[in-house]
Order: C-alpha cells, then structure tokens, then sequence
C-alpha cells in the first residue's frame, strides 16, 4: 500500500509541476501539508467558467502520502464548469430572473454574466462575462488570500477569501467575507462542492460519510450505491465509468439540527478528512461519480447595504 501511495503521490506531483508551467499558481505549506493552489487569471486561469468561484481551486493537496483532490473529469476545457477540483464553492445567481434579454445578473466570484435567450438560468453552461471585476492574490509561505472586487447595476461586493494552513496542524482553514458595498440587499446561498478523490481511489467500497448525528434521505434518492447505518452514509457498491447519483437533502433524525459537520473517509487506503463549519447548514447535498465523492454542504446568506457576513471551513486530516 505504501508503494502504490507513493507512485501516486508522485504523480500527482507531476502533474502539478508541468500544469505550475503554463497555469498561474502557488504551493503552500506548513511542513504536515503540502498543497498547489491555482490563481485566478482572466487570460490563463486554469478555470474561466461561470459556475464556480474562481478562487481556491485546489489539483492536489498531500498529508502523511495521503492525497485527496484530483482531476475526476474527463475532458479539461477551461470553460468548461466541469473542469475544477477541490475544495471549490458556488453561489446562487442573483439578478437573472429580472435581468432582460441581453441584460446583466451576478454570479459572486466570476464577475457580471450576460442573460441570453434561454428558458431558465442554467448552472451546467458558460456565459458571456461582461464584467470580471478586480482579482488580487497576496500569497505568504502557508497562506493565500483572494480578493475579488465588483461593482454594478445589479450588485456590489468586496469578496475575500483566505486558504491557510496553520502552522503545526493537520488543518486547512477556508476563511471569507463578503461586504456589500451597494445600495441593495444581497441574498443568496453559497455552497462547498468537496470534489474528494482520497489517494486517487474511485467511488465505491471502503468510502464512507460519517455525520455527528443520524441521518435521514428520502427513499426515492438512495439509489443503488450507498446506504445508511446510523449515522454514516456507505458506499455499498462500486461506481462505473458513466454511472453517477445526486440527494437532494441529507438531514438529521431531529429535523431541527443542522449541523455543519461529517467526515469522509476510505477505509481501504485508512485516510480521512474531517469537515466543520462555524454557521448552520441550510441544506446539505449529496454527488458522486467514478472519481468524486461530494458532499455538499449549503449555507445561506442575506446581507444589508454595508453589512458584511463571514464564515470558516475548517478541514482536518488524519489517517486512522
């Protein structure tokens, strides 16, 4: 085990060090983890598409030879909303249902999208961005701090973001703001998609979710690869190469408790991560397929002119 983890370590370098030629990016660490962090670039920015947060794209992060992100997609396309990886987080769209055709609406972390003729907002496809806003990255040796600047017609905001790895611990701590700088409100939800691939292994056996209480899922979206005992969420059986499944909501057995916290783990490989956040959840999702183990943790946001709402994710690893 111990070989094949470190022939996959070593790729996973490889493939950092010749994708850190052409796209920006910075490593950091604190000497327990090592992780390559991609920089947001208008021009050369690994991701340029409009459904993810530009910031904090994550292509490997290594503890104890233990890896936990990878490339899980097939094909890379920049602006592509597939093409990311990592600890990476969305936000609802704002202003599309009143924006008119050929009009503006706001995704925060990308920048002002152009409305085109279509039925429905769409997160699966790319949209003309107008405005992209102002990106600065101040990067220290086991820290990355994202600012990104809009102001519009439609919503204003200082976004910042901060990736640390603190010293002497096994932690990488997500830590944001978001002032609104406009005359409007801004109300939206945020999520965290968790696109885990524990030591490169696919979705299926020895993967499980663990949560601090028990847990409930509609019958309907427990499909045929996971199941529930008690408070864990099991991989049952493994994923094929098309195949892939989404729950709406995992909540607990007390319908009042929303507890931002589980763990993932692999018990073949015996690595873990635990996940905690310091506000409630206002759902939590749950995607998979062949190479991605997400869960989807939401929280909502509603921030007056001038206010400015925070929240910290904190990752810890650990191998057991």
């Amino acid at each position: 085990m111990m070989h094949k983890l470190s022939l996959i370590l070593f790729f996973n370098l490889a493939f950092s060090s010749m994708s850190a030629q052409s796209i920006p990016s910075t490593f950091i660490t604190n000497g327990l983890i090592d992780t390559e962090v991609y920089l947001p670039n208008i021009e050369k920015g690994y991701y340029r598409a409009t459904r993810f947060d530009w910031s904090g794209v994550i292509p490997t992060l290594n503890y104890k030879g233990h890896t936990y992100f990878g490339k899980w997609f097939k094909k890379y396309d920049p602006n592509n909303h597939e093409s990311i990886m990592g600890p990476v987080e969305e936000f609802g769209v704002i202003g599309y249902e009143q924006a008119e055709l050929g009009g503006d609406f706001l995704k925060i972390g990308v920048g002002i999208l152009t409305k085109p003729q279509e039925d429905s907002y769409s997160k699966f496809k790319t949209y003309e961005i107008r405005d992209h806003g102002s990106w600065q990255t101040s990067i220290r040796k086991n820290e990355v701090v994202f600012t990104h600047e809009l102001k519009s017609d439609v919503r204003s905001y200082a976004y910042e973001k901060t990736m640390k790895l603190p010293d002497g611990e096994a932690k990488l701590i997500i830590s944001h703001s978001l002032t609104n700088i406009g005359n409007e409100r801004i109300t939206t939800s945020v999520y965290n998609h968790n696109f885990y691939q524990i030591d490169s292994l696919n979705s299926g056996k020895g993967y499980v979710v663990k949560f601090p209480y028990e847990i409930s899922i509609e019958a309907n979206e427990l499909g045929d690869f996971v199941d529930i005992e008690g408070n864990e969420l099991v991989f049952t059986k493994n994923l094929g190469e098309t195949d892939s499944f989404y729950i709406g909501d995992i909540t607990s057995l007390k319908k009042n408790e929303r507890i931002y916290e589980f763990s993932i783990e692999n018990r073949v490989s015996k690595a873990g991560v635990n996940i905690t956040a310091n506000r409630p959840l206002s759902k939590l999702a749950f995607w998979s397929s062949l190479k991605a183990v997400c869960p989807e943790p939401f929280i909502a946001l509603d921030i007056a002119p001038g206010d400015t709402a925070t929240w910290e994710i904190v990752y810890q690893f650990y191998e057991f």
